[in-house]
């Protein structure tokens, strides 16, 4: 029996194992306010949230993953502080066009007012092709994890499975940074369209009364990521 848990707080600055804390109790934040609950009401009826993290000492990527980031070598990624300008609006514009329901409206909403306002460490992490930025995605960074705020890719690009690539690449960095745990995002333990981040190695999900389990002991489900707007 999964508890009701509907919790949220304001902070502008959090401590980085503080942060740590948080994701591993199911936290998340837009900008300065943090949130946590345990159902929410869809188009589909009322589902049961499920915050997802990856142990990332145990993590492989899959024969198809490994494909994406061959189909990406071509790309150069960056690491590095957020940037807020004309081409990160544009590029998020042209994502969100690809949704009809729960269209976010800036990408603010998710990071906050501007960098150096931020909670935590955040870092972009963006990937150029020939110069030109083809999809770029938000990171914070705490002492022993990493959670993942949101990613953006130009719809054009469609074929490079960039929202996976992202992933990829942000848990490449976190790994480099030392930390052990990787937190994508909620998904539902109903099917839905964050089903996507269900199809990685070494996947948890949070029971809401302080223990994570191994996802592959409930099944899990797979798809394109990108089928949403955000990683919420």
């Amino acid at each position: 029996m999964i508890p009701l848990v509907d919790h949220q707080f304001f902070a502008l600055k959090v401590a980085r194992g503080r942060m740590d804390a948080l994701w591993a109790g199911g936290w998340r934040h837009f900008g300065p306010m943090f949130y946590r609950y345990s159902a929410c009401e869809t188009a589909l009826g009322r589902q049961v949230v499920m915050p997802l993290r990856v142990r990332l000492a145990r993590f492989v990527a899959s024969k198809s993953q490994r494909r994406v980031l061959r189909r990406n070598a071509d790309l150069e990624v960056r690491v590095q502080d957020v940037v807020l300008d004309r081409e990160r609006r544009e590029l998020f514009d042209a994502h969100r066009a690809r949704f009809r329901e729960n269209v976010p409206d800036a990408l603010e909403n998710f990071l906050g007012p501007a960098p150096g306002l931020f909670p935590c460490e955040t870092v972009e992490v963006a990937a150029f092709h020939a110069g030109r930025l083809v999809a770029a995605s938000y990171l914070d960074v705490g002492r022993r994890g990493a959670s993942s705020i949101y990613a953006m890719f130009d719809p054009a690009e469609a074929r490079r499975s960039l929202g996976i690539a992202t992933m990829l690449w942000e848990m490449r960095f976190a790994r480099g940074r030392g930390c052990s745990f990787y937190y994508p995002g909620y998904a539902f333990h109903e099917p839905s369209m964050f089903d996507y981040k269900k199809q990685f190695a070494a996947m948890e999900w949070f029971d809401w009364v302080g223990r994570w389990h191994p996802l592959k002991d409930k099944g899990s489900g797979a798809g394109p990521r990108g089928a949403s707007p955000g990683r919420e």
